[in-house]
Formats: C-alpha cells, structure tokens, sequence
C-alpha cells in the first residue's frame, strides 16, 4: 500500500507540476514583507484511502493524489484556517508529516451534538514565518447576551465554538478567529450566530487594539450573497471584506457569471475604520484559488466527485505587507 511519502506514478508527478505553475502565476511568494493567510473548508477532511487515485468502490474518495494537491497548496501560506476537520485525523496526521518539522498546527476537539458534524477547527501555520504568541481559545457567548430580548439574539451557544488563536510575526502580532456558522434549516437561523460573531469581534477589537494586537475573522460563515440578512448581520458591527475578494466564487459550484449570488459562504474579514483598525498590516492582495482545471484530468470528473477528493470549497486567502 503506497503512501504519501512514496514517489508518485508519472501522470501524478505531472500534475502537480501544473499545479504548481498555477500556482506560482496566482499566490504572491513569500517575502521578508508579507504575511500569507488562507482560509478553507476542506469537505470532510477526515480519513484517506491509500491509493495514488482511489477506484470507484473505494470509501473515502479522497485520495494520495488528491492530498499531495491539498498540500502544495497550503504550503503556498504562512497559516491557514481550515474548517471541517473531522475525527479521523489520517489525512491532516499526513499533511503534516508531508510539510516537515517547519509546520505546526492547533486545533479543538470535535463538536458535539449532531449539528456540529463531529467537526474540528484547526489552524496549519509556517513556523519559521510564523510563532505563537501565546492565546488559543474557543469563544463563549456570555449570558447577559443570551439573555437579551430580541428575535435575532442568540438564545444557545455557538453550534461549533469559534476557535481563537495568535500569532506574531516580527513585531506584528494578529488574533485569527476561525468559524463555521450552523447552515440551520433556513437561511434566517444562521443570523444569530452571525450578529453574536460581529458582536463579539466589535467588543474584543475596541481592547484588543490598545495592546497593538490586530483581531482578523475568518471560515466558513455560510452567507448567501452580499445583499441578504444574513450579510448585514455579518457586517453589522464594521467588519469589512476587502475588495480583493468582494468578486471572487467560493465554492466550485458557484456561478461563474455571478459569484455573489449564492454560495458565497466564506470570508475573511477584520474592522477598517476608527480606533479598532489593524495596526501594521496592510492588505495588498486577494482572492481564491481554482485548483479544477489542474486536477484529475485524466478522469473526466464531474464537480460533486472532485469535491469528495479535494473540496467543494475554493481556498480564500489574503496578502499583507508588514
């Protein structure tokens, strides 16, 4: 049984050189400067099927072939936020052992209750970009808020807490807030979820700021489009997508005419204005990146199966200069 440390057959090999040519015509390189973040919902990132390209009775899908193309991308960031991490840890166990002592990663148990899909956050970062500067924390709604009296209030805690961590870079220091809000049975159930995370970001920014430490969220936060609810509740306390990504799909199904009109799910975003500005860092690009026409060519996939061996979700990631 190969694994993923074994030479890969040809074909392989050569499709990850066209990925990383792609790659290097679309992620900016890593400078003395700048400061790479991602964030990306790896469907199901959970257990792996040894095989360079898994056969069609073959459970799970995702494969040795699809995870090497997993892992030159991430490697691409100095961190990365990564939701749907599951109990089953062989695929991320191999990534990291893949990526070498230079990476590192943190993440929470898994959520329990059936809405949290037995899901983990985690974050991967560059250790020699990258050091932790010494928080790691879920978020926990205080009572008071759960108390409040209004329909959009959340009333229980998070589905999946939000995982906090810092990290410090030269003399920058930033907090990345990672979450995957609950997709509920109707697009009205995420708001609460959605207002409590831009509360809480507002409150924790206005002290955060005094000690110089900028506070980013990012993830999977299941908004439909730019003009709905659920995105003013998003943004209701300041938090500001940059442009970069304003225009960019996220998910391999959207709509390449119009990426904002559904599925527009996840974001990176942090306060641009006043007192609670970030200090230090300044965003100098964005976007996603479109691994579809790089990979498993050869097998005439459709998208639903390809998302099975590497996602359904583009990764979303940001450049700052520092």
């Amino acid at each position: 049984m190969p694994t993923i440390f074994d030479p890969p057959p040809q074909n392989i090999r050569l499709e990850i050189e066209r990925l990383n040519t792609a790659l290097d015509s679309t992620i900016p390189r890593k400078t003395d400067h700048n400061l790479l973040i991602a964030s990306w919902n790896l469907r199901a990132f959970a257990s792996l099927t040894r095989q360079w390209t898994a056969a069609a009775t073959d459970s799970p899908k995702r494969d040795l072939r699809g995870l090497l193309a997993i892992i030159h991308i991430l490697s691409r960031f100095d961190v990365i936020a990564i939701q749907e991490v599951k109990g089953d840890l062989r695929a991320l166990r191999d990534t990291i052992h893949y990526l070498g002592d230079r990476w590192a990663f943190l993440m929470t148990d898994v959520n329990r209750g059936a809405a949290g899909n037995s899901e983990r956050m985690a974050f991967i970062f560059d250790t020699q970009r990258l050091k932790l500067s010494g928080l790691a924390c879920e978020l926990v709604i205080p009572k008071e808020w759960l108390d409040e009296i209004s329909p959009d209030a959340l009333k229980q805690q998070f589905v999946r807490s939000p995982y906090a961590v810092s990290f410090r870079t030269g003399d920058t220091t930033f907090i990345l807030v990672t979450l995957h809000v609950d997709y509920g049975d109707a697009s009205h159930d995420r708001i609460p979820e959605l207002r409590a995370i831009a509360r809480w970001m507002h409150d924790w920014a206005s002290r955060s700021n005094a000690w110089h430490h900028n506070l980013l969220a990012l993830g999977d936060f299941n908004i439909d489009r730019r003009d709905s609810p659920l995105w003013a509740a998003f943004t209701s306390t300041g938090l500001t997508v940059p442009q970069a990504l304003n225009g960019a799909p996220r998910t391999i199904f959207a709509d390449p005419q119009d990426p904002q009109k559904d599925n527009f799910y996840d974001q990176i975003a942090w306060f641009a204005e006043g007192s609670i500005q970030l200090i230090g860092m300044t965003c100098t690009n964005g976007g996603i990146f479109d691994f579809l026409p790089h990979v498993y060519l050869d097998l005439g996939l459709t998208k639903l199966s390809t998302s099975y061996r590497i996602s359904d979700h583009y990764p979303l990631w940001i450049e700052f200069q520092i």
